[in-house]
């Protein structure tokens, strides 16, 4: 059985493990103190890690504008849909907003090229 979480939340988790891993690579350019190119590769590629993560926290700002919002039947919580299917940021219960998917098991899937499923 496949974990399913809700688009939105799982890039928000990618942008935010990018500003880690740039500070990780920060901080191993402390190992290479006595070179000073490695020191500055190093910084450059964590601060390339950081400005994108900038780019992705924008990108889904500017994409979460365009979700739907909807109260989940579950837990009573307003969510946003992307897509065709979606899960509860909250609750992690499956939402579609096609009415021909509804009682279909869930599978994100259905968010590729429409087709008759």
């Amino acid at each position: 059985m496949k974990k399913y979480r809700n688009k939105i939340n799982k890039i928000r988790s990618f942008a935010l493990s990018l500003i880690f891993i740039g500070f990780v690579i920060m901080y191993g350019a402390i190992f290479f103190r006595e070179n000073q190119i490695l020191v500055i590769i190093f910084m450059s590629l964590g601060l390339l890690a950081i400005i994108g993560s900038t780019v992705v926290y924008g990108w889904i700002g500017l994409l979460s504008t365009r979700a739907v919002q909807v109260v989940c039947p579950s837990c009573g919580k307003h969510t946003k849909v992307l897509g065709r299917v979606d899960m509860c940021m909250y609750c992690n219960e499956p939402l579609t907003l096609d009415a021909t998917l509804e009682g279909k098991e869930f599978d994100q899937s259905y968010n590729g090229k429409r087709q008759e499923n």
